[in-house]
């Protein structure tokens, strides 16, 4: 199954503002229509799921930008608008809609960290992730996407909120390494990546993987997800990384390489594969080619 490529990143190459509190969440009341643009490039590349623009749309992440009431009016926008790219764009193909969560928190000005003083302690994250699953599920989406999962403290609430609405859930953990060479959760440098996905798969899913990391560290990742899973196995690796303050994202793979790696992931077992951060359009054309999708 292909996923589709990175939203986010991709909005910010195309033009669209990002806004300082919340990334690329109000790029769905600001570009609706290069939102949709976005999704029917996707869907006519060959991709089986598009992914809705709520990766940052939760009360946390949209009260700092001072649009926290308005959280229900931007998931039913964000899905509504990729339900029209997929009426115009699916030929008559079936296409899934996800609905996304991340535990993305305030990021601290100018940086690619989150702001410390701002994590939610875990009652107030568990209501914050409640509604924006409960609204995801209202508005018709067809499964959750649980992405950039490392941190369990948050990670948990998630899940638990998005199981609760009885979709199908679909859990992406996210790993980087230290000087050491060893497999952490990104930004939680105390637990090893292992500790991350077996304390977090506890909470239910039904189709687990890594994404947004790197494509290098792809391999390593998964092999230690499948001693924690033998269930679907997704890969939706990024490359590159954002240069703030202006959410720049550079070096970027090329589409012909970032294709080898993800042919090797499907050679080695992976069922659904996409792309994240800094994977574009060319990458994901190049990559349904090689997966026989396109001409």
């Amino acid at each position: 199954m292909l996923l589709d490529g990175a939203t986010g990143t991709e909005l910010e190459h195309r033009g669209a503002d990002m806004n300082d509190d919340a990334w690329c969440a109000m790029a769905t009341l600001t570009h609706g229509d290069l939102l949709r643009d976005i999704h029917e490039d996707y869907i006519r590349t060959g991709c089986d799921v598009i992914i809705a623009n709520t990766y940052a749309t939760s009360r946390a992440m949209l009260t700092p930008a001072g649009y926290g009431d308005r959280v229900g009016e931007m998931v039913s926008r964000s899905v509504e608008i990729a339900k029209e790219a997929r009426d115009r764009a699916s030929g008559g193909r079936d296409i899934a809609i996800a609905g996304s969560i991340s535990h993305m928190m305030p990021m601290d000005k100018g940086t690619a960290a989150r702001d410390v003083d701002q994590v939610l302690a875990q009652e107030a994250a568990m209501a914050n992730f409640r509604e924006l699953a409960e609204h995801l599920a209202e508005a018709g989406v067809d499964f959750i996407m649980m992405e950039t999962m490392y941190d369990p403290d948050l990670a948990i609430p998630a899940v638990a909120a998005a199981v609760a609405t009885g979709l199908p859930v679909w859990t992406g953990f996210s790993a980087t390494r230290t000087a050491e060479g060893n497999l952490i959760g990104f930004l939680r440098e105390d637990l090893s990546f292992g500790e991350i996905v077996q304390t977090v798969l506890s909470e239910g899913g039904t189709v687990a993987g890594v994404m947004h990391t790197n494509v290098s560290m792809m391999p390593n990742a998964l092999d230690v997800l499948q001693e924690h899973w033998s269930g679907p196995l997704m890969a939706y690796p990024d490359t590159g990384y954002f240069e703030m303050p202006n959410w720049q994202f550079v070096d970027v793979i090329e589409p012909d390489a970032f294709t080898a790696h993800c042919l090797n992931l499907v050679a080695g077992g992976v069922q659904v594969i996409g792309g994240c951060c800094g994977i574009g359009l060319e990458h994901m054309r190049a990559l349904a080619q090689g997966l026989g999708r396109t001409d």
